[in-house]
């Protein structure tokens, strides 16, 4: 008998290990900044935030698209930061090359008062499929602190991931955040060049 248990115990114990061995392991995944040919310098001031993104997708796992109308958390592949401070950090990084400047900041309630412009994100959708698409859809907005003026427009784009691991699908959504990264500092460069709006200062007669 005792025989028999002194054989049974190695084996248990080599079954408990493999057991505990075989658990998934989580990875994590960044979006990333995009390389783009440096730009002429200029001394553009920008704040970017407020960014939202949809509550579905605020999570720490990676949501899934499963079908039309059903998605799926992957408990064990996530965001290395919330979804929403990801996004504002590689869009501050992307106009800095793009624009050439430096003075890109990361929003705050208080802004500095030689800020020039604030750009404000509203992410509307963000799906991720991995081995077919990473689709973007967001409405920003561009406003100079100065006078008011705002330009708004819309990016929608879907980037194809022809490989099915987590990496590709998180380099494809960095190309989407690029995408609309530049459809920003053309409306930024648009309105560095456009004249300021005349306000009127005189105080209302009575």
């Amino acid at each position: 008998m005792r025989r028999l248990n002194a054989l049974l115990i190695p084996v248990v114990t080599l079954m408990l290990a493999s057991g505990c061995s075989s658990t998934p392991t989580s990875h994590f995944y960044t979006l990333s900044a995009a390389t783009v040919p440096a730009a002429p310098a200029s001394k553009i001031s920008v704040a970017v935030g407020p960014v939202s993104v949809p509550a579905e997708v605020d999570q720490p796992q990676i949501v899934v698209s499963t079908g039309p109308n059903q998605v799926q958390f992957d408990e064990f592949n996530r965001w290395a930061a919330p979804l929403q401070n990801a996004i504002t950090r590689v869009v501050a990084e992307n106009l800095v090359a793009m624009l050439g400047t430096p003075h890109v900041t990361l929003s705050s309630q208080v802004l500095s008062a030689d800020t020039g412009y604030r750009v404000a994100i509203e992410v509307q959708g963000f799906v991720s499929a991995p081995g077919e698409s990473a689709a973007l859809d967001a409405v920003w907005t561009v406003r100079r602190m100065q006078d008011g003026s705002a330009e708004t427009g819309r990016t929608t784009v879907r980037e194809p991931v022809k490989e099915k691991g987590y990496d590709a699908l998180a380099a494809a959504h960095s190309r989407a955040i690029a995408q609309m990264s530049q459809d920003i500092a053309d409306a930024l460069r648009r309105l560095e060049h456009a004249p300021l709006q005349k306000t009127d200062t005189e105080p209302a007669r009575k």
